[in-house]
C-alpha cells in the first residue's frame, strides 16, 4: 500500500467588512479556490490540485482556514491564493484575499505554528495600546477566556473511580 503524501496550507481570510468571516463556509471557500486555480492554471493545474484538495478546518471567527492538497501540486495550489478576490455566499460577494501564513506536512505542524503566530499578533496588540486602561481591559479579557468541561462528562469521571 501506498501512502500518499499531503501539504496544508494554513491561510487567513482577510476582509474590511465583518459579515465576510461570519458568512463563510467550507464549500464558498472551497469553490472560490477552486475557481481561482482554473483561472490562473488551466484545467491542468485544476485536475492536478482537485486529486485530494479539501477545505481540513475554517473557524469563521478568526478567519482561519487550513487547505490540503497532494505534496506534488501545493506550488500550484499556493500560487492561485492571491487570485481569490472574493467570497460569494447567500447570493453576495464579499470583497477579501487570503493570505498564506505556513505550508506545513502535518496538521500538527500547522497547529503549533498558529499557536505562535497567535502569541506574536497578541504581543504586537499589547504593545499597540495608546494607554494603560487599554492594555488592562485586553489582559483582563485574556485572563477570562477558558475552557469548562461539561457537566455530564464530570459527573461520568466521578461514577467511575467510586466503582474502583
Amino acid at each position: 500500500m501506498v501512502r500518499f503524501k499531503n501539504r496544508y496550507v494554513l491561510c487567513e481570510v482577510v476582509s474590511e467588512d465583518p459579515r465576510c468571516r461570519q458568512c463563510i463556509e467550507d464549500r464558498t471557500l472551497g469553490l472560490a479556490v477552486r475557481d481561482a486555480i482554473a483561472r490562473v492554471h488551466g484545467d491542468y493545474g485544476l485536475a492536478c490540485c482537485s486529486i485530494s484538495f479539501t477545505v481540513k478546518y475554517l473557524n469563521a471567527y478568526t478567519g482561519t482556514v487550513l487547505l490540503r492538497c497532494r505534496k506534488d501540486s501545493y506550488r500550484l495550489l499556493c500560487s492561485a491564493l492571491p487570485f481569490v478576490r472574493y467570497l460569494e455566499s447567500r447570493a453576495q460577494r464579499y470583497p477579501c484575499f487570503l493570505n498564506t501564513l505556513h505550508v506545513g506536512g502535518t496538521i500538527r505542524t500547522c497547529q503549533r505554528f498558529l499557536i505562535q503566530y497567535n502569541r506574536t499578533q497578541l504581543l504586537r496588540l499589547l504593545q499597540n495600546c495608546t494607554n494603560e486602561e487599554e492594555r488592562q481591559c485586553i489582559q483582563k479579557s485574556l485572563l477570562s477566556c477558558s475552557l469548562t468541561e461539561e457537566q455530564s462528562q464530570s459527573g461520568d469521571e466521578e461514577e467511575d473511580d467510586g466503582t474502583e
